[in-house]
């Protein structure tokens, strides 16, 4: 690899990712959105990121171009963010929401690809991790850029004038991104697909802590895929390793039925843009802070145990935001909320670290990354569909019975984790069978 200094311009662009990730949304409710809105937002984006991700994919297979893909993706999020304080239908701002997650998918096949370029095999874990770090970074970034802009902006101006300004900024944020990239980027990649595919499937089954961490997403998914082969699972998705998937799913689900409407939630119990981001921010800081903790752990302690616990905490965390909301209003709402934000960000470190390993050990050694791969898709269904099950569960019934229902689905999945058959490992031994 020629140097990666490019990187610099991807994490630049996707920190404008991650602000919009939020902002949207909270623009959407400022447009006259409702919560079913919110949690389809949250859908269409899981859903057009991923088949964005594989369509994106085999246009670069066939051309054999990459750094246009990686331009294109930059570049339209750019023209995304822009058009969108310009939009005041909710409905066409679902669109344009769809829309951005489509395009920036467009970059995830091919940016592994360009990582590992002249690095040889054996690093190619290492750079993967690196460009994680970028992009978690970015997302970070974004964030806390949207705290403090909103936060500082709310005070001379209204909240709706606050968020159209940050969304030109983060559309400058990813032309700068582009500048970057276009000025860096390395040679062509020689790398091909694949010998990459090959070789991800070979660190897919060592489980290293680059695939604990990042256990799916457009390009996680995408790869994932692209060597999948369901006949190396047959028989297996029957036993333990089936049953485990089903119950990772069913906690996938309960989560996005928490996450979906969120942003409302927030928005209706009077806090603002930026105490909202503020939170969020908190969320995703407690899960890339607790994340090599987590991967100790799970080397002390039974890893199933340790995510069954992670899973119930998680599950009391849901439905105590929504009952804080029925006691506090901000600023003190904000102060209790502020540890329960923390707690689910921390408990999600825990259940992806051990997730991936558990999958791993429930496959056989030949079918681990396809395992891993089935476990990708399911887990971007689950939240697609969750998204979507919270944004009109809110609607229909309330966000305190839409918080209750999602630990539920939790909680019942944290019990088939609990009693699923297939192993019963020590953290560092091999599986044996119950």
């Amino acid at each position: 690899m020629t140097g990666d200094r490019w990187l610099y311009g991807w994490g630049t662009g996707y920190a404008a990712v991650g602000a919009a990730s939020l902002l949207v949304p909270l623009y959407a409710l400022e447009q006259g959105a409702d919560a079913l809105l919110v949690g389809l937002m949250a859908s269409t984006a899981a859903f057009a990121g991923v088949p964005g991700a594989i369509i994106w994919g085999r246009l670069a297979s066939r051309t054999g171009r990459r750094r246009v893909f990686v331009a294109t993706a930059l570049a339209a999020t750019a023209v995304v963010l822009a058009a969108i304080p310009f939009l005041r239908s909710p409905f066409a701002l679902l669109l344009a929401n769809a829309a951005l997650w489509f395009v920036v998918a467009a970059a995830a096949p091919v940016l592994s690809l360009i990582v590992v370029d002249g690095v040889p095999e054996a690093e190619w874990e290492r750079v993967l991790g690196r460009l994680n770090h970028y992009q978690g970074y970015g997302w970070l970034l974004g964030l806390l850029a949207g705290a403090l802009w909103t936060g500082a902006a709310g005070t001379r101006t209204d909240a709706v004038t606050a968020q159209r300004q940050f969304f030109l900024l983060s559309a400058a944020a990813a032309l700068l991104g582009l500048a970057v990239v276009a000025y860096w980027y390395p040679e062509k990649s020689t790398v091909s697909e694949r010998r990459f595919a090959r070789v991800y499937r070979k660190f897919a089954r060592t489980t290293g802590r680059t695939f604990r961490a990042v256990p799916f997403g457009p390009g996680r998914v995408y790869w994932s895929l692209r060597s999948f082969d369901r006949r190396r699972l047959s028989g297996r998705l029957r036993s333990g390793l089936g049953a485990y998937l089903v119950a990772l799913t069913l906690c996938f689900v309960g989560f996005s039925t928490f996450f979906g409407p969120l942003p409302a939630y927030l928005a209706e119990e009077s806090f603002s843009t930026g105490e909202v981001f503020a939170l969020f921010v908190l969320s995703s800081a407690g899960s890339a802070a607790f994340y090599a903790r987590a991967g100790a752990l799970s080397t002390r302690y039974d890893p199933r145990r340790l995510q069954t616990v992670a899973l119930v905490a998680r599950a009391g965390a849901f439905p105590a935001v929504g009952l804080v909301g029925l006691a506090l209003v901000p600023p003190a709402a904000l102060a209790v909320q502020s540890p329960l934000f923390a707690i689910v960000g921390v408990t999600w470190a825990i259940i992806a670290v051990t997730a991936a390993g558990l999958v791993t050990r429930l496959a056989p050694a030949t079918a681990r990354g396809d395992a891993l791969g089935a476990y990708a898709a399911l887990s971007s269904l689950g939240g697609g569909v969750g998204s979507a099950l919270g944004g009109w569960a809110a609607t229909a019934h309330g966000y305190v019975f839409t918080f209750g229902a999602a630990a539920a689905l939790v909680a019942v999945g944290a019990v088939l984790v609990a009693l699923a058959p297939g192993t019963a490992t020590s953290p560092l031994g091999s599986p044996t069978e119950d």
